[in-house]
């Protein structure tokens, strides 16, 4: 697998190993020793692991799911480090019973280091939009996002 040449690279070359459900062409992104949170807080910390957790969720929840990339800023933190922000939209999600669900939308940022051979992900957070709303409260064991704006 040839590693990104410009931290632009990086948002595409995910969404193609996601959207073609392969783990190890994403995995390949990051960096041995990479970490990964998910939306739910989930924290990997290594490259097989990221790639054992999408593994299992490209071949079960999200196995008729595409990304696309709705937005992507990158921004250069000195010359071989780089900060990737990108907006993805995610379809084709699988319920517990077998529904396809609503469209998601979220915000992955990626922390990225120029190698010798490319560009590889060090870090990468993913984390969902919710509309309307500001933080996330707790109740009863549950969690759910909240807005303390009046009238909302």
């Amino acid at each position: 697998m040839l590693m990104p040449e410009t931290p632009d690279d990086i948002p595409r070359l995910f969404a193609e190993a996601w959207n073609a459900r392969d783990a190890r062409a994403l995995a390949a992104l990051f960096a041995e020793d990479a970490d990964f949170v998910n939306v739910v807080g989930l924290w990997w910390h290594n490259r097989a692991d990221i790639e054992k957790a999408h593994a299992y969720g490209l071949s079960t929840f999200f196995r008729h799911s595409e990304i696309t990339a709705r937005g992507i800023k990158v921004r250069r933190v000195g010359g071989d480090t780089a900060i990737i922000h990108t907006r993805w939209k995610l379809a084709g999600q699988i319920g517990r019973t077998g529904e396809t669900l609503e469209d998601r939308f979220t915000i992955m940022v990626f922390f990225a280091q120029r190698l010798a051979n490319g560009w590889a992900v060090l870090a990468a957070h993913n984390i969902d939009v919710m509309p309307g709303m500001e933080t996330i409260a707790t109740k009863d064991g549950s969690a759910f996002a909240v807005t303390y704006r009046d009238g909302e």
